[in-house]
């Protein structure tokens, strides 16, 4: 099993603590095996003579020194140091003792923010008060605990909350509180976490998706309308020597027109005229056939 020397992960923070208040310094350390945890008042070993009333534990990583009735006589300078066989660590902070009060307030206020979804987010206050205000952290009125996904951390005045990766249920409404024994402030704000379908704006993709579509909608209209032009002119009527000849256009006109070789009326015509030549001799009489009438439109104007 491979060593590890202790490491201080959340280090001391300075208390400032009323008169006859209580004081608690808090330490997370972190080694392998296991270190051992002293505390130290001004360079020298805390004892129970030295502090008397002092509660000093550490499990699970987490060293506490708790003096539950504090004086001015126990300002100073305390430290804690975690020894194992890999290396040593230490962690110092100071406790100020003061009959003065002060109620939290907040010089540093909670931010909203939107961000994507996977990013990191960093929920930071600074707070102030005598004594030094218990600050928790909520969302939609539920207390956060520290864990591997929402971490709680402290820098003197600066409380921050750290979201590892952000996910879109972790919106909502986020808010700190301070309390002390002067009186309570609160900061609230909102975080937004967007999903990855939010990502492309819904113009665009509303854009790309109807590109095909309108493509199909104006062919449709071209051929809509190339339609009913060849069918207004479908229907042209040939007079000529008393036999009628109806000729039907075509519905879709040919791509690239003939242009006419010569001044020579159309093929058709001319196989009309040489079929009336051709009649029989006048000597024989034979009945031509009786022609198929033609009705006209009533809108039509015959000449």
């Amino acid at each position: 099993m491979t060593t590890q020397a202790p490491t201080f992960t959340q280090p001391l923070q300075s208390v400032v603590a009323l008169e006859g208040s209580a004081a608690t310094f808090e330490a997370q350390v972190s080694g392998n095996p296991v270190p051992e945890v002293s505390w130290f008042r001004d360079g020298q070993v805390l004892t129970a003579a030295a502090l008397p009333g002092a509660q000093i534990s550490f499990s699970e990583g987490r060293a506490v020194l708790r003096i539950p009735a504090v004086t001015v006589a126990h300002s100073g300078r305390f430290s804690v140091r975690a020894t194992n066989g890999a290396g040593q660590a230490t962690s110092t902070a100071e406790l100020l003792v003061t009959a003065e009060t002060a109620p939290p307030n907040f010089i540093q206020r909670l931010q909203s923010m939107t961000v994507r979804q996977g990013s990191r987010v960093r929920l930071d206050v600074r707070v102030t008060g005598i004594p030094t205000p218990v600050v928790k952290f909520y969302r939609e009125g539920a207390e956060i605990q520290s864990s591997a996904d929402f971490q709680i951390v402290q820098d003197g005045d600066l409380y921050s909350l750290l979201i590892a990766e952000a996910f879109p249920e972790d919106s909502g409404t986020y808010s700190v509180n301070a309390t002390n024994s002067s009186g309570r402030a609160t900061s609230t704000a909102e975080l937004l976490v967007q999903g990855e379908e939010e990502a492309v704006p819904a113009k665009k993709t509303k854009t790309v998706i109807s590109t095909s579509q309108i493509s199909k909608t104006r062919q449709t209209r071209v051929e809509k309308k190339m339609e009913t032009h060849f069918e207004s002119t479908a229907l042209q009527m040939q007079v000529e020597g008393g036999i009628v000849t109806q000729q039907l256009a075509h519905k879709t006109p040919p791509r690239v027109p003939p242009k006419p070789t010569s001044k020579s009326p159309p093929s058709h015509l001319t196989k009309v005229s040489a079929t009336r030549h051709q009649s029989p001799s006048p000597v024989r009489h034979v009945k031509a056939p009786t022609p198929t009438p033609v009705r006209y439109p009533t809108n039509w104007i015959l000449p």
